[in-house]
């Protein structure tokens, strides 16, 4: 798969640069580790076999799992970084663009096309997966949100980050010592990686620590290599426990770095499925998909009729066919309370959303988090006890109900499938 960088040069030489730089201190904690403190000072000078066993056991499993951890995170954020898929506006811009510059013809502002609204097409590419599901995060409109830049409608918790230029899937940031993007396929990786090099810092500080401690009270001085590991492991350490426990702190409320920013004032609009013939209220607005075509009412019936005030403006006063009225998805916008966060489940199944429900899974960076899976039809990721919450404050039941009236298509006469 091609590598996906970053649009800016400076990150771009930066991320370039920083691997160089953590293999020159691993390459210090490993000289230092191994043959100042283990073999020269509790080996040759002290005798002290059994801690010298320790501490290369201990250096080596989690320099392995550091190792192993951090090649897993920079795969995935710079080969599969859960890009969401450009939108055919998109498409072929960029295809325009790529034949202006393979042919050298100067570049027209004013013919350039901008994408600034959302797709008025009823038909328009990607919406069809949205009102499949039963609830999904809206504008006013009851449309999803847009992406100007990428052209494409945006799934729940899909952010565009600048720095590739792209909508990304429950996008964390931006990361330049793994080089790529941390989003829902690599943020479970990043935090093994974290996690990993922390424990792996605390040995190389403890073992260091340790030496430097005895030689100051021997009065044999002290050992520039032995400091230098020092110095070193205090400071990645301190900075990969942070980045830890702030990963953890977001994997247990089921949160991201974005979603964090304003969280407690922030309000998330929702579609959410009603039994069909739902009206409009004082409370809430309702809309009805598909989404009715120029000059048609709401579920395709023209609108040269007698109308009756309904979902979504007006809907028709002829009575669709039955085959017709199940195609329909009727949906109220709700919105959640300033700090709301209706994807927070428990702090168990959060936890296994991000990291899974194998143990094995917790410990080795080998398949990627259960998130990564949008082929639940309720919505892109489950939501909790708010949504219920949600839908008790707006008079609605706390949880979904048979929307199909009592129909299913296969029940149909005949006469109605045609």
């Amino acid at each position: 798969m091609p590598v996906i960088e970053s649009t800016r040069a400076a990150t771009r030489w930066t991320t370039r640069i920083i691997p160089f730089v953590l293999a020159a201190a691993v390459g210090v904690a490993t000289y230092a580790v191994v043959v100042r403190v283990c073999s020269s000072y509790l080996i040759d000078t002290h005798r002290r076999y059994g801690a010298a066993i320790v501490i290369l056991v201990l250096y080596l499993l989690f320099f392995l799992l550091m190792v192993t951890t951090y090649a897993r995170t920079i795969a995935v954020a710079n080969t599969d970084p859960g890009l969401v898929p450009l939108g055919p506006l998109a498409v072929e811009r960029n295809s325009r663009e790529r034949k202006r510059t393979k042919t050298g013809a100067q570049q027209d502002l004013e013919s350039q096309a901008y994408y600034a609204g959302p797709d008025l097409n009823p038909d328009s590419p990607g919406l069809e997966q949205f009102y499949a599901r039963e609830v999904f995060v809206c504008d006013s409109d009851g449309r999803p949100k847009w992406c100007s830049t990428c052209c494409n409608w945006k799934a729940d918790r899909v952010h565009h980050s600048s720095e590739l230029g792209r909508c990304v899937y429950r996008m964390d940031h931006y990361c330049p010592w793994v080089g790529g993007m941390i989003g829902e396929n690599s943020f479970k990786f990043f935090t093994q990686f974290t996690t990993y090099t922390a424990c792996y810092c605390a040995v190389v500080l403890g073992a260091t620590a340790f030496t430097l401690r005895k030689k100051i009270e021997e009065g044999s001085g002290l050992d520039p290599w032995v400091l230098a590991a020092l110095v070193l492991a205090a400071f990645f350490g301190l900075f990969t426990f942070l980045m830890t426990v702030t990963s953890l702190r977001y994997i247990i409320l089921n949160m991201t770095n974005v979603d964090m920013l304003g969280a407690h004032s922030k309000v998330y609009q929702l579609a959410v499925q009603v039994p069909r013939g739902t009206r409009s209220s004082d409370k809430f607005i309702v809309v009805t998909y598909p989404l009715p075509k120029p000059g048609q009412e709401t579920n395709g019936y023209s609108s040269r009729t007698p109308t009756l005030e309904g979902a979504y403006g007006k809907t028709n006063g002829s009575r669709p066919t039955t085959r017709d009225d199940l195609a329909t998805r009727t949906f109220a916008i709700l919105k959640t309370e300033p700090g709301e966060n209706p994807w927070h489940l428990s702090t168990w199944k959060n936890w296994q959303t991000i990291m899974g429900s194998n143990p094995l899974d917790w410990l080795l960076p080998i398949r990627k988090s259960p998130c990564v899976n949008h082929e639940t039809q309720e919505s892109f990721y489950p939501m909790g006890n708010a949504l219920k919450d949600v839908r008790v404050r707006y008079g609605l039941p706390r949880d979904p109900v048979d929307h199909s009236n009592g129909f299913e298509l296969k029940d149909l006469p005949s006469s109605n499938r045609t």
